[in-house]
Formats: C-alpha cells, structure tokens, sequence
C-alpha cells in the first residue's frame, strides 16, 4: 500500500472512534521525516489510547503494518504512532493547541478527507 492509503486507513480509524479534527499533511517533499502526518484530537486519556488502538488494528488488518515507535502511551496528552513513511499524533485538545502541528507544517499539503470522515469530525 502507498503512504497515502495508509493515511486513509489511519484517518478512516480515527474517525470510527469519534476522534475530533482529523486532519492529514502530505509532507514528502519537505523533509525525510516521514511522507504523511495525520493528526487527531481526543477528549480524554482513554479516548486518546483507544483511538491509537483503532488505528494499529486497523493498519495491521488492512495493510499488515505494525508501528515501529509508539510513544506517549502512558502520558495520554500524545500520543505518536510512527509508521516510517506515516506518523499519526493523536492530541488531547490543550496539546493539539499548544503544539499546533498545522501551523508548524502549514508548508506542507493538507490532504482532502472529505469522502473519507464524517463532516463533523474534519479539521477544516
């Protein structure tokens, strides 16, 4: 499978188990780090690890692909689940904000998820 549909897949899982403001940057082209980044909020620390739960089942299932890095598990307020060519951060609402991966990423391509989420739980 492509970076790219293995973002789908992760985007897809988020939006299963009501993560909020999904959202997925193509970032290829500006750096080694990895070629998609998706990115959701949760509203607790047990939203949080159950969404990272979703999508490594749902990667492992559809793709065969287990992370090569999980980081953050205990903490709860991000978690990173790191795929090589796909990283997917799920954020309490105060991290997403404090961080704000959009904005230091805002070089990067927001992917269209519309088609793939439920509208209400899209970023944009």
């Amino acid at each position: 499978m492509t970076p790219k549909e293995l973002a789908i897949i992760a985007a897809k899982a988020l939006d299963e188990k009501k993560g909020k403001e999904i959202s997925a940057i193509e970032i290829a082209e500006i750096t080694t780090l990895a070629d998609y980044f998706v990115i959701a909020t949760g509203s607790s620390n047990t939203q949080i690890n159950a969404l990272c739960d979703a999508v490594e089942k749902a990667l492992k299932e559809q793709a065969g692909e287990a992370p090569l890095h999980r980081e953050g598990h205990r903490d709860g307020t991000w978690v990173l689940l790191d795929y090589g060519c796909l990283a997917v951060h799920v954020f309490s609402p105060e991290a997403r904000e404090f961080y704000d991966l959009e904005r230091l990423w805002s070089d990067g391509k927001p992917m269209d998820l519309s088609g793939v989420l439920t509208e209400d739980r899209a970023a944009f």
